[in-house]
């Protein structure tokens, strides 16, 4: 049943937000080239994920990382790129980081694609200093030693950076942290992090886990008078196989985490809702995903971490985006990892190296749940009988119902009656990604193999009827 009259709360587009770190390929050989590169770029930037990611539309792209970020020093990723430090990424592998890809070009990328930037601070290495010079290099408008910096560096205009995240992971890669000793940094870095130039940054602490409510209190607890207005959370869905080679059991194995990812969201959100102003804090899940087993050689030739995304992918995709529709009154922003070549992409490359690129089955799911983006997430609910394997979310406008379907069976063909309540339904059109091979996947060879196709739902008396084959994703759109 779908109650288009009970509405929950709007959906944040930054639900729909991406993740970039310097790990693998994900930037140098993946969404940067360089200038000089023979691969077709725009500026240094791979072409083809300019123009696809576009498409996309992503609202918020959250960098240098990850594990890279709590030992990553922003100046020297500034000034002539041949005059820049070279270090080591000791987070990655400890290779070689030329730092040719900074501040000024990851905010191009952002202008190029449409994102909004949110920056990941050092809190595991640096200083409040170092991340406060940060704030004003890049939203200052001028008259400051660092404004004036930015301005030679290229930039006459502020960066206007709202999203700041001040630390990450802090319980693991940012420095292996006590709660309670994070949250006195917490507090102390962010007593020198001012709105500058007429930004108001919103500021993320760095939170949980999965659902580790023990960090999270004892964070708050340091925390209570000084509440921050973010609180991530960091949750995977590991794979004990490489992820062209899922039985359809792992595959069903996997899909059940989803179910403990949404009960992490509502438990995280009830104990930040019992501190003084705690629900003005918003809850941030920037890293999620399928983090399935590696290839020792694709990661040798393409990169580490580097994962085919595959029709169990989207499937754990299409999930992932129903349960935030459903919390859309708990999540502000959620950020997938990664965007490109790393883990749960969006888009691959073959290699550093590589001129072919692809836009993965994750890069179609995420493109069916465009369209209830900053729309009114309404309530669902499932009869008794209704299959387990199917998930469901819906969302509003005045004019339009959009209905987001996930049949997670790699066996079982599904028809959904969904009787509408709230909304006069008069015609519907939809779209559907599909493979009855869990393991399918848009490869160099055959990058189109897999992507979104018209379907038929119909509208009877009420009641919106679709027909779900297994291992599908969809979307309906009921118009009045």
């Amino acid at each position: 049943m779908i109650r288009a009259d009970v509405e929950i709360a709007r959906i944040h587009p930054e639900l729909h937000g991406q993740f970039a770190e310097h790990l693998g390929s994900c930037i140098y050989g993946g969404l940067w080239v360089g200038r000089e590169s023979p691969i077709p770029n725009t500026n240094g930037f791979r072409a083809d994920a300019v123009r696809w990611l576009k498409e996309l539309g992503v609202p918020v792209l959250r960098w240098p990382g990850g594990c890279f970020a709590d030992d990553y020093h922003w100046r020297d990723g500034v000034g002539p790129p041949k005059s820049r430090p070279r270090s080591l990424n000791v987070s990655w592998g400890n290779v070689i980081e030329d730092n040719s890809f900074g501040t000024h070009e990851f905010m191009e990328l952002c202008r190029l694609i449409g994102a909004e930037p949110y920056l990941a601070g050092n809190v595991g290495s640096a200083t409040p200093r170092e991340m406060r010079d940060w704030v004003e290099y890049c939203n200052q408008p001028s008259g400051t030693t660092l404004s004036d910096l930015r301005i030679s560096n290229g930039a006459k205009e502020p960066f206007r950076v709202k999203y700041w995240g001040v630390g990450n992971e802090s319980w693991g890669c940012g420095g292996n942290m006590p709660a309670h000793y994070y949250g006195e940094l917490y507090r102390r870095y962010s007593t020198f992090l001012h709105d500058i130039g007429g930004t108001e940054l919103f500021l993320i602490a760095s939170g949980p886990s999965g659902d580790d409510v023990r960090w999270t209190r004892e964070l708050l607890d340091v925390c209570q008078t000084h509440m921050p207005a973010g609180l991530s959370m960091h949750y995977y869905s590991g794979g004990p196989a490489e992820a062209t080679h899922f039985s359809a059991k792992q595959a069903e194995e996997q899909f059940a985490i989803f179910q403990s990812v949404e009960q992490a969201i509502i438990h995280q959100r009830e104990v930040v809702n019992g501190y003084y102003h705690g629900d003005e804090t918003a809850l941030i899940l920037d890293e999620w995903g399928v983090w399935d087993a590696t290839d020792p050689i694709d990661e040798q030739k393409r990169g580490k971490l580097w994962q085919q995304s595959t029709m169990r992918s989207a499937v754990a995709a299409g999930l992932g985006l129903n349960l935030f529709n459903r919390q859309a009154d708990k999540l502000y922003m959620c950020n997938i990892a990664q965007v490109m070549n790393v883990l749960q992409s969006l888009l691959l490359t073959d290699g550093p190296e590589g001129k072919n690129s692809v836009r993965t089955t994750t890069y179609f799911a995420f493109m069916l749940f465009k369209a209830h983006r900053g729309n009114m997430s309404v309530m669902t609910r499932a009869d008794s009988d209704s299959p387990h394997s199917v998930s469901l979310s819906a969302s509003r406008t005045d004019r339009s119902l959009v209905v987001s379907l996930v049949n997670s069976s790699a066996t079982k063909a599904v028809t959904v009656r969904c009787k509408i309540l709230g909304f006069p339904g008069t015609r519907v059109s939809g779209q559907m990604l599909h493979s009855n091979d869990l393991n399918a996947y848009n490869s160099f060879e055959q990058p189109d193999l897999l992507h979104p196709t018209t379907f038929s739902p119909r509208l009877e008396d009420g009641v919106l009827i679709v027909e779900l084959p297994p291992l599908s994703v969809a979307t309906a759109t009921v118009e009045a």
